[in-house]
C-alpha cells in the first residue's frame, strides 16, 4: 500500500490515458487537462486503455514518485466519463489497487439482531 498522508488529496482522471508516459508528461496533464498542481502533493491516478494498467503520480515533497500496477486478470473499475476528474478517498484508492468496485462497497456481513 501506498503511504498516503492525511492531507493528500486524490484525484482520479477520467478516461484513457497513454501508458507509455511518464511523471513529466503525466504531471502536464494534470495541470491542463485536470486543472491541478501536480506539485502540490495531491496524487493523480492514470487509467490505461485495456484498463489493467494504472499509474500513480504524486511529489512527496522531497521528488517525484511514479507507480504503476498491472492486473494479471480483470479491469480496474473506472468511471464512464470521458473527462474530467473523481476525488477518492485513501480507502478507495485502497479498493481501486485491489481490484475491488470502490463505487459500490458492500459490507460483508450485517448484523442479525442488536443487543
Amino acid at each position: 500500500m501506498i503511504p498516503v498522508p492525511a492531507n493528500t488529496r486524490i484525484w482520479q482522471a477520467a478516461g484513457v490515458t497513454d501508458m507509455r508516459r511518464g511523471f513529466t508528461t503525466l504531471a502536464a496533464q494534470a495541470e491542463t487537462v485536470l486543472k491541478q498542481d501536480p506539485f502540490a502533493g495531491h496524487m493523480f491516478v492514470f487509467r490505461g486503455r485495456r484498463g489493467d494498467l494504472i499509474k500513480i503520480i504524486w511529489w512527496d515533497g522531497q521528488g517525484a514518485c511514479l507507480f504503476s500496477k498491472r492486473l494479471e486478470r480483470g479491469r480496474f473499475v473506472w468511471p464512464s466519463a470521458k473527462e474530467g476528474k473523481i476525488a477518492l478517498t485513501p480507502a478507495q484508492l485502497a479498493m481501486l489497487l485491489e481490484g475491488i468496485d470502490w463505487r459500490l462497497p458492500r459490507r460483508s456481513w450485517r448484523p442479525l439482531k442488536a443487543g
